[in-house]
C-alpha cells in the first residue's frame, strides 16, 4: 500500500464512519477498486478507525468528562450516560467476537455489499417517514426524548440494532441512529448517542483486531498507517460537524436515496468488471505453500476411449478416411 492509497483509504474511513451510508461497505468497495486485499490489508482499515475515534473524543470531550465524574460519583446524569452506553456496547461484545471469523469470510467483498446497501436505503427512508409519524414535541408518553432520559431498555434496543450492522454495507451509525429514533430520539440526538457509542464498540472491535490479527499488522507499514489515522481523523472530525448540523434541519432521507443510488452503480460496476467479487490474496496452507482463492481455470483434453466401438473401413472412406476416431473430453482441473 502506498501513500496515496492509505490518503484515500482514511478519507474514505473518516467521512463515511459516522455516516449512515457504511463505512465497511465503502472501505471494501474501494480496496477493491484498487486491487487491495489480504488480511493485512483488512487489518489497516480497522487500525484507522483509531483516527476517527479520536475525532468523536475531540468533539465530545466534555460529555466524556462528564461520564468519567459520574463514575468517580460527582455527575449522575454523566454516570447514567455511561451506564446506557455500557448496556448498548454489550450486544456487539458478546456477538462481535462469536461471528467476526464466519462473517469477514463469507460477506466481506463487494456482492454483500451491494445488497445491504441497498435494502438499508429502502428502511431510512421508511423510518424517516414513519418518525415523523410515531413521535411529537409535547410531554406525553410518544414525546421526543433527549440523550438525558434515554433509559437503560431503550439503550439496550439501540444495542441490540446496532448489530445488524455485522453485515458489511449495512452501517453501525445507519442502526443506532435509526434505533434512537425508533425509541423517540430526534435524529440529531439519536446521531450524538450513536457517535458515543462508537467509543467503546470500534474501540472494542480494535484492540480486538490488534490482538487476532498481530501478525498481519506488523507487516503494514508504519507511515502508511499514521497517515491513515491522520487523514481519518480530520475527515470524521468535518464529516461529525456537518451530520449533527444538517440533522438538525433535515431527516434521513438524503442518505437512503444515496445508498440505493450507490447500490445501483456498483451493481452496474460489478456487472463490467470494475470490481472484484472475492478476496483474491493468496491463503497459507498448513504447510506453509501459498495458495490461491482463485479457482484454477478449467481446460479440456481429449482423450481416446477404446472401451467402445469403433467403425472402421477396410478400405478408406472418401468421407471418413481410414478410421474413425472416437475422443471424449477429459475433465481435468
Amino acid at each position: 500500500m502506498d501513500i496515496y492509497q492509505a490518503i484515500i483509504l482514511g478519507i474514505v474511513e473518516g467521512i463515511t464512519k459516522f455516516l449512515p451510508i457504511s463505512s465497511t461497505g465503502h472501505l471494501i468497495l474501494a480496496q477493491s477498486w484498487m486491487g487491495l486485499s489480504g488480511e493485512a490489508n483488512n487489518a489497516y482499515t480497522i487500525v484507522i478507525q483509531g483516527g476517527a475515534i479520536l475525532a468523536v473524543l475531540g468533539l465530545y470531550r466534555k460529555r466524556v468528562i462528564t461520564m468519567i465524574k459520574g463514575f468517580l460519583g460527582k455527575h449522575p446524569e454523566g454516570l447514567k450516560l455511561a451506564i446506557n452506553l455500557i448496556i448498548a456496547f454489550l450486544p456487539a461484545a458478546i456477538l462481535g467476537p462469536l461471528f467476526n471469523d464466519k462473517i469477514t469470510a463469507l460477506l466481506f467483498h463487494p456482492t454483500p455489499v451491494v445488497l445491504a446497501l441497498g435494502v438499508g436505503g429502502i428502511f431510512m427512508l421508511f423510518a424517516a417517514k414513519w418518525q415523523r409519524s410515531a413521535f411529537h414535541e409535547g410531554t406525553d408518553s410518544k414525546s421526543f426524548i433527549g440523550i438525558a432520559h434515554l433509559t437503560w431498555k431503550k439503550a439496550l434496543v439501540i444495542g441490540l440494532l446496532q448489530c445488524v450492522a455485522m453485515y458489511p454495507g449495512t452501517s453501525r451509525s445507519m442502526m443506532t441512529i435509526v434505533g434512537g429514533m425508533a425509541v423517540g430520539m430526534k435524529p440529531k440526538h439519536a446521531a450524538e448517542f450513536s457517535f458515543l457509542l462508537a467509543l467503546p464498540t470500534l474501540g472494542g472491535a480494535a484492540v480486538f483486531t490488534l490482538f487476532k490479527n498481530s501478525d498481519a499488522i506488523a507487516t503494514l507499514d508504519y507511515t502508511s498507517m499514521i497517515v491513515g489515522i491522520i487523514v481519518s481523523f480530520i475527515a470524521a472530525r468535518i464529516a461529525i460537524k456537518w451530520l449533527v448540523a444538517y440533522l438538525s434541519k433535515h431527516g434521513l432521507a438524503l442518505f437512503g436515496w444515496y445508498r440505493i443510488v450507490l447500490a445501483i452503480v456498483v451493481a452496474i460496476g460489478l456487472y463490467n468488471g470494475y470490481f472484484t467479487l472475492g478476496n483474491n490474496a493468496p491463503n497459507t496452507s498448513e504447510d506453509g505453500v501459498d495458495t490461491s482463492s482463485i479457482p484454477e481455470p478449467i481446460t479440456f483434453v481429449y482423450d481416446h476411449c477404446p472401451a467402445l466401438p469403433v467403425a472402421t473401413h477396410a478400405t478408406p472412406s472418401t468421407m471418413t478416411g481410414p478410421i474413425a476416431v472416437c475422443q471424449w473430453p477429459t475433465l481435468i482441473s
